[in-house]
């Protein structure tokens, strides 16, 4: 692979020369482009005998008056690396400011980036900075978190560049993964659904729609065409690969698998979908005026069931299950009762675990009979295990 690495003026810039290393290790072909400010912490002659290749920093040689083509650098590499990212830098990407050969090279890249931010403790938990990360990452920019640890001002906590041995990993990691399910078209589903009593009021759950818009935008890092219904929620995915669909009711999630399904490779049917719906709705609010109301409530669709029925055999189907007792037991009825490949086991009460925390635990029941546990992690991180369970498996 071609690796293209982009340097900026972080003072962990000095583990750069050791990541060059170990790329070059692992068999990739390394290029280096630096920020002007970028020279002060790491010198551009190391770099470049480590990687046998000359070092960007300028658009042109002052001297000579050769062009350095950024439109070159960006057909040459499989994949951008930014590491160290700086906050100036990471703003510039995210708002289209393009002052330097560096910033060029990623506006022509059409290829995937990787940006590794490191900064001082305040300056990573910025709200700006906060923002311009979450820009980045809708763009379809795969971001490195920084690490713990002690920080150049001698600060402790979040901000600091992660080894070359762990950067190196991500990479690896990053271009193997990706590939994976080019090709495949999945169907996701997430969050609530809103079912009216009146023109005011409604039956809901306290899904925030986390763990869904993580699987979308973990499938879609590995390569998929993702399509995400989506119910109320203030979420947005992070890929550009995601195609969103909202919805507000159990019916339009029903329509919308109808619609998705049939030319689908497989889909992870994660939504909280209301069981039951108010039989009649009000066009105008209902008053106060008795001791109680009564509501009539009917069966929605069930969107999982019909994926089930019409699921074909090159198709994966994946469900969840969020029980509070009997969770295994009713996992497993609902694999069969379903026609499921497998289902996804949250059980409600146990630490870190339910509605609008941001970090889950599950257990995978495969129709096969094997058990896959996932534990207490982030919900971006237990979405990348279940799509790791899901490739395995077809």
């Amino acid at each position: 692979m071609h690796i293209l690495l982009g340097v900026t003026a972080g003072i962990s810039a000095y583990k750069i020369p050791l990541l060059v290393r170990l790329l070059l290790k692992q068999n990739h072909e390394v290029k280096v482009i630096m920020t002007p400010d970028a020279v002060a912490f790491v010198s551009p002659l190391v770099l470049a005998t480590l990687s046998k290749n000359e070092v960007g920093i300028e658009f042109w040689d002052k001297t000579t008056g050769i062009w350095k083509n950024h439109v070159a650098y960006a057909e040459w590499a499989d994949v951008m690396v930014i590491a160290p990212c700086t906050a100036n830098t990471l703003a510039k990407l995210a708002h289209g400011a393009c002052d330097n050969l560096l910033l060029a090279t990623y506006f022509s890249m059409r290829k995937r980036t990787i940006i590794a931010p490191a900064m001082d403790l305040e300056m990573y938990q910025h709200p700006t900075v906060k923002r311009n990360l979450a820009c980045v990452e809708s763009d379809g920019v795969r971001v490195i978190p920084p690490e713990y640890g002690e920080l150049a001002s001698g600060m402790v906590g979040e901000g600091r560049l992660p080894e070359p041995e762990s950067l190196a990993q991500h990479i690896e990691v990053f271009l193997s993964e990706s590939h994976v399910l080019i090709g495949k078209k999945a169907l996701v589903t997430a969050g609530p659904t809103y079912e009216s009593i009146d023109a005011v009021r409604f039956i809901g759950n306290r899904s925030s729609g986390k763990m869904g818009f993580a699987l979308a935008d973990a499938l879609a890092q590995h390569g998929a065409e993702v399509t995400l219904l989506s119910g109320p929620t203030h979420q947005v995915p992070k890929h550009n690969k995601v195609q969103w669909v909202k919805i507000e009711t159990a019916e339009e999630m029903y329509t919308q698998t109808q619609e998705h399904w049939p030319n689908s490779d497989l889909g992870i049917f994660a939504a909280a979908v209301a069981d039951y719906r108010p039989k009649t709705v009000s066009d105008e609010k209902i008053k106060k005026t008795e001791a109680n109301l009564i509501l009539a409530l009917e069966k929605t669709p069930d969107s999982l069931a019909w994926a089930g029925v019409h699921k074909t055999n090159g198709q994966f189907l994946m469900g969840f299950a969020l029980e509070t007792h009997n969770g295994e037991q009713y996992a497993k009825d609902k694999i069969v009762r379903k026609n499921l490949d497998a289902v996804a086991l949250n059980e409600l009460g146990e630490f870190g675990v339910g509605f609008n925390t941001d970090t889950n635990k599950v257990c995978i029941f495969g129709k096969d009979g094997r058990e896959v546990a996932l534990d207490l992690n982030t919900k971006d991180n237990i979405a990348q295990g279940i799509v790791a369970y899901i490739i395995d498996n077809i």
